[in-house]
């Protein structure tokens, strides 16, 4: 047997050792941050994707139509909805023309919402993968770093809007909590005491950051059947306070004209524009759905809670006006309002109700999204529910959204006006896999950085870049002024703004379609060139 000898220099041995004994801070972080299970089973050893984002199997498909259903009412009954019906009244319009703007706008939502959904429901994959076929593989991560920024902002918000339930329960139980003295200066923009509901709030959040998406349905459920009970109890209340539901529906328009017109196509961007993320993201979800027409069932039921938790915003701000002579345009000043020993028992409930709804809300439409986008941007070291921690801590300490609340109005106005984006964005993912490639698309394809969907060297689909690049650009001016009012445009670019959301959507996916008929790409056309295959569909 022959004997090998190896022989090393000193100084190889002194960098060995020194590699072993004292690599870098940052290494062993790195280390003990990988996930432990990180493959995919789509494309083992890949750096690009991790187990997380893999098509949903089987055994985890556990979402059913009566889920979609629990889903929305669960995401209907909540503060941030009841503001927007009660915002309709205040921009002038009647209950009525409410309505109406109410049922229009929801139905559109509806329709951008099933018709994406479906699309996670046949092929049990998220967003951030599905991009992929539409975006090309690398301009993919460009749509997603958009949606990260939004939805992290929004649960800053969210948890804002929390902050509040808890400060009515507070109030509820310990009306001389209202007494606490301040600590903190005026420069911080939040009070000692709103910052204790603030820090409370994010503290009750973070277990349901543990729940898997494919078990959170339960805490939807449960969520659908509490909320709609304190709607009603406080609205039974507004109407029974105000000699019935006359008095309440009693106001009429308070503009006419063009002006009225204007108001209302206001009123319709705005129901539009309320769930214009999940237009995009719902996919998180609908990829756990056991039967793929399930989201079909969400072309009924979203109209149908959004009118009614529209009508609750729209009575209770026409009754607040009546009651305590200025308008209440949000439920949690009208519990505020309950002062007598019963009358706090019912705030302590409604404004627990409205707790488990801002939860809710801030997990479907903003922690998940983001959770699921970072571990595509990092797959080695983000799963789903290192995601939900991570978007917590950005969205609620390092936006804090007091600041902005209290002097940024501009910046919300931003935000506000983040449709521009999320309207191309979903026309040409709906165009993409309805009209293009006829709903026929590579499930293992969509995980390959050199796959058929790579389109070209830089990874990018220009039909489609080009496509959500003319979405958006003409609402610029329109979007300038709303941000900062200094900025002078025309009367007619501030009203093409507010039909912003129905330009980036039909143009963006219009435009889509176009570009690939005319330049198609190929390689991608799957149902033109053979059979389709069990991972296909």
């Amino acid at each position: 047997m022959s004997e090998v000898k190896t022989e090393f220099s000193s100084s190889e041995v002194d960098a060995g050792t020194y590699e072993e004994t004292n690599s870098s801070a940052w290494g062993r972080f790195k280390s003990k941050a990988a996930l432990e299970v990180n493959y995919s089973q789509i494309v083992p050893n890949s750096k690009w994707t991790n187990k997380d984002l893999d098509p949903v199997a089987p055994e985890y498909q556990t979402w059913r139509t009566y889920n979609f259903v629990t889903y929305w009412i669960s995401d209907a009954f909540a503060v941030s909805n009841w503001r927007i019906g009660s915002s309709l009244i205040a921009i002038g319009l009647s209950w009525k023309l409410a309505l109406v703007a109410v049922v229009l706008g929801n139905f559109i939502t509806a329709l951008v919402v099933t018709f994406n959904g479906l699309i996670g429901a046949r092929l049990h994959i998220p967003f951030t993968v599905q991009a992929r076929s539409a975006y090309g593989f690398f301009f993919a991560y460009v749509i997603i770093v958009f949606r990260v920024i939004i939805s992290v902002f929004w649960y800053g918000i969210g948890t804002y809007t929390g902050a509040e339930c808890i400060q009515s329960m507070i109030y509820a139980i310990w009306p001389r909590f209202k007494n606490i003295p301040n600590q903190l200066p005026e420069s911080a923009n939040i009070t000692t005491e709103f910052m204790i509901c603030y820090f409370i709030y994010w503290v009750v959040c973070l277990p349901f950051h543990y729940i898997p998406p494919h078990q959170v349905r339960w805490f939807f459920t449960f969520k659908s059947v509490v909320t709609p009970i304190a709607g009603f109890a406080i609205i039974g209340w507004i109407v029974h306070k105000t000699g019935g539901g006359n008095a309440v529906f009693s106001q009429g328009n308070e503009l006419s004209g063009g002006k009225l017109g204007w108001a209302f196509m206001h009123g319709v961007y705005a129901m539009v524009g309320n769930f214009a993320t999940l237009g995009v993201n719902m996919n998180d979800f609908a990829r756990y759905s056991k039967k793929p027409n399930s989201p079909y069932i969400q072309l009924i039921i979203i109209p149908v809670v959004f009118i009614v938790m529209m009508l609750f915003g729209i009575i209770g701000a026409n009754g607040s006006k009546i009651l305590f002579g200025e308008l209440l345009w949000d439920p949690l000043l009208i519990v505020n309002e309950w002062t007598s020993k019963g009358g706090r028992a019912a705030a302590f409930f409604c404004a627990t109700a409205f707790l488990i709804a801002s939860i809710g809300v801030n997990i479907s439409a903003n922690s998940i999204s983001v959770a699921t986008d970072l571990s595509a941007l990092l797959p080695k070291y983000i799963n789903i529910r290192r995601g939900q921690y991570i978007c917590a801590i950005l969205g609620a300490w390092c936006m804090t959204p007091w600041n902005i609340l209290a002097s940024a109005e501009s910046l919300l106005n931003f935000m506000d006006g983040y449709t521009i984006w999320l309207a191309p964005i979903s026309g040409i993912l709906i165009a993409d896999y309805w009209f293009v490639h006829k709903q026929v698309l590579s499930v293992e394809e969509m995980y390959k950085p050199e796959g058929i969907y790579r389109y070209n060297t830089w990874g990018t689909n220009w039909r489609a870049a080009v496509a959500f690049v003319v979405g958006f650009v003409p609402l610029l001016p329109g979007f300038a002024s709303g941000v900062n009012s200094k900025v002078d445009v025309s009367e007619g670019a501030k009203n093409f703004y507010y039909l912003g959301y129905f330009w980036g959507f039909l143009v963006g996916g219009g435009l889509h379609i176009l570009l690939s008929k005319v330049f198609p790409a190929q390689e991608t056309m799957i149902h033109k060139q053979r059979p389709i295959l069990e991972d296909e569909v």
